[in-house]
């Protein structure tokens, strides 16, 4: 009796042939893919990035300030007409809550030169309170620079000063920093 040997060369060249054919399809759909989810990435990074444009150039006097995990880089530029830009927004857009603006302005209506300045802020991190304490804190220590006479009425209002309180951490076997599991008798 005569044996018949099955080949199995064929399909297995086949399905090389269809298997390469793949990845080549999938080569040239991946750049439309890529590009299309590139697009929107580089539309939302474009948004997200904030470039602050100086109300003006030329001489200005800097300082930082600080709060909780909030830092303010202020520039106070010199013969102004009180422009107050934080971030690219106007102060009134940017932070919305009246107490928090005034205490901003509270270093400058102290010393009396609530118009003689165009300011800029780049305030990053914390939330819109840790900021504005902040830019309060970079607004004071940027008028020393620009006259160092202004120091104690500013030390004495308590500008000057950096706010060291900030959220305890959390320790291990605590809920949070200080908060222990419920005590169960039984």
């Amino acid at each position: 009796m005569p044996t018949t040997k099955k080949t199995t060369s064929k399909p297995a060249a086949a399905k090389k042939t269809t298997a390469a054919k793949k990845p080549v399809a999938a080569a040239k759909a991946a750049p439309e893919t890529e590009a299309k989810a590139a697009a929107p990435k580089a539309v939302k990074a474009a948004k997200e990035k904030v470039t602050i444009a100086p109300l003006r150039t030329g001489e200005f006097f800097y300082a930082a300030g600080h709060r909780k995990t909030s830092v303010a880089r202020v520039r106070l530029y010199p013969k102004g007409e009180g422009l107050f830009t934080v971030n690219g927004k106007k102060l009134e857009e940017y932070i919305v809550v009246p107490s928090k603006r005034d205490a901003v302005k509270a270093p400058l209506r102290t010393t009396g030169h609530l118009k003689t300045f165009d300011i800029s802020v780049k305030a990053e991190g914390g939330g819109l309170g840790g900021q504005a304490d902040a830019i309060r804190h970079g607004i004071a220590k940027a008028l020393l620079e620009f006259d160092p006479s202004l120091r104690i009425t500013l030390k004495r209002a308590g500008y000057l000063t950096r706010d060291p309180r900030m959220k305890e951490r959390k320790k291990y076997g605590l809920h949070r920093a200080r908060r222990a599991p419920q005590w169960s008798k039984r």
